[in-house]
């Protein structure tokens, strides 16, 4: 025991205290308390005995870092991957998988009740990955050089812009790991700069790898401040012959001073400026910077909720907000007489009329801007035909408001909201809720992100006039 450590705790940093592991917060830190305030500990687990070292502290809650310990959880595991407690990739993985589903379950729950006020929201048991590792479609790396000068590619450290070096991942696809480590050391040979983001100097900042899961197409990317990468066509080439599932290498620009991975501009430097993959028995073109999901099997699992629970009819209307590339508008319009596909990207919209075309499918109306410009634009237009079922799939901050007066004014007989964060599904189901016109059917969570804190869900609304009709 170092010095000073067998005073007794105080709340205050530095101190040295016991705790018991009690339950999870949204970042994954365990949380224990001290007498009546409450301490975050990350990589712990529920149902451990810690000696932890507080770090940041306040009146009521502190931030601690874990020393020993002291009795660990029956739920703790050892990692699959040796940099696991450095690495800010992963939360979890040394919490048990059964553990983490019934984590994200809770804490779906929690929000549901405490943000949504549903007394006993109508949550099912997640949906749990067939494989927790592996999984990933697509990884996207820092570059960087070690004190020696060796180029780096990894994740950044929790909480820092320390870059954590790894040879391989055990989230991503297996398929990708030989392309890491091998890339790496062609960057060195080719002695390629590498950008320093205190500076804003040197040219390579990320290297990007995408797999079709289904198809085994690669795709590597290569992101940079600017051109004249010095025999780049000639390392390509050799990427291309080394290769035999690389249909093509792209290379991105990024000039700016910005934490933003992609840059607008993009060009294939040989062969292909995207892979294809099957998902929902329809192919699909992805490039470099497409927004898709990075766990292909349970995006199709949680789609077949989905048609399963919306009975989707041949004379119904469908309209998808955030529609993306029509991951999930493409296979869902095949079930309806029309499909209207709101998107606020216009590359997105493009690549979904291709996807659309490439399978046949010429019943959806792609609209490109704000949804929440568009979708009340639509709600105005006196010859708008109403849809029968909405679809949204927002990012984490959720829907504007504007888009759910639009809803309310629409008043479709079903919505399916496809949500990545609890919090903010939570406050939008209790806003469609609040006036009686919609109920809340069921929430079906799934875990995309396995080794992590994230959680999907689709949650079910239906028209409370529309129940006679089996709704």
């Amino acid at each position: 025991m170092a010095k000073g450590d067998e005073q007794p705790a105080q709340w205050q940093q530095g101190a040295v205290m016991e705790l018991a592991i009690a339950s999870f917060n949204h970042n994954g830190d365990g949380v224990g308390r001290w007498q009546d305030r409450v301490v975050f500990v990350p990589g712990a687990v529920v149902g451990d005995r810690l000696r932890v070292r507080l770090m940041r502290v306040k009146p009521s809650y502190a931030h601690a870092r874990l020393l020993d310990i002291v009795q660990p959880s029956p739920h703790r595991i050892r990692p699959r991957c040796i940099v696991a407690d450095k690495c800010g990739g992963c939360q979890w993985q040394q919490v048990s998988y059964q553990t983490q589903l019934n984590a994200k379950n809770e804490q779906l729950q929690q929000d549901l009740v405490r943000i949504g006020g549903w007394n006993v929201p109508p949550v099912d048991p997640m949906l749990g990955a067939v494989n927790p590792l592996g999984y990933r479609n697509k990884a996207t790396y820092p570059l960087g050089r070690s004190p020696q000068g060796q180029v780096q590619a990894g994740y950044f450290q929790q909480g820092s812009h320390h870059l954590i070096n790894l040879n391989q991942c055990p989230i991503q696809d297996e398929r990708l790991n030989p392309l890491l480590a091998d890339i790496k050391q062609d960057i060195q040979q080719r002695g390629w700069s590498i950008y320093n983001e205190q500076r804003h100097r040197g040219k390579l900042r990320h290297l990007g790898l995408r797999i079709g899961r289904r198809t085994g197409e690669l795709l590597i990317t290569l992101v940079s401040t600017s051109e004249g990468l010095p025999e780049l066509e000639d390392q390509v080439a050799e990427w291309m012959s080394r290769y035999p599932n690389l249909v093509g290498v792209v290379l991105n620009l990024n000039p700016a001073r910005t934490n933003a991975i992609f840059g607008d501009e993009s060009r294939a430097i040989a062969g292909r400026d995207y892979l294809e993959e099957l998902f929902a028995g329809l192919t699909f073109r992805i490039h470099s910077t497409t927004f898709f999901q990075v766990n292909t099997e349970q995006a199709e699992a949680l789609l077949g909720v989905m048609q399963e629970a919306l009975r989707l009819t041949p004379d119904q209307i469908l309209l998808d907000a955030y529609s993306g590339i029509g991951t999930l508008t493409l296979p869902l319009a095949r079930q309806v007489k029309r499909a209207i596909a709101l998107e606020v990207q216009p590359q997105a919209t493009a690549q979904a009329q291709i996807n659309a075309e490439i399978n046949g499918i010429h019943n959806v109306d792609f609209h490109t801007g704000a949804v929440e410009t568009l979708l009340p634009a639509l709600a105005q237009q006196s010859d708008f035909e109403p849809p029968d079922v909405v679809l949204l799939d927002p990012p984490r901050k959720g829907c504007d408001p504007a888009v759910l007066e639009a809803l309310l004014q629409l008043n479709p007989a079903r919505i399916a909201y496809m949500s990545c964060n609890s919090s903010t599904l939570a406050r939008d189901l209790k806003l469609l809720c609040a006036a009686g016109t919609y109920r809340l059917v069921r929430v079906q969570p799934a875990d995309f992100f396995p080794q992590t804190t994230h959680v999907e869900s689709v949650a079910l609304l239906s028209r409370v006039e529309g129940e006679q009709d089996g709704a």
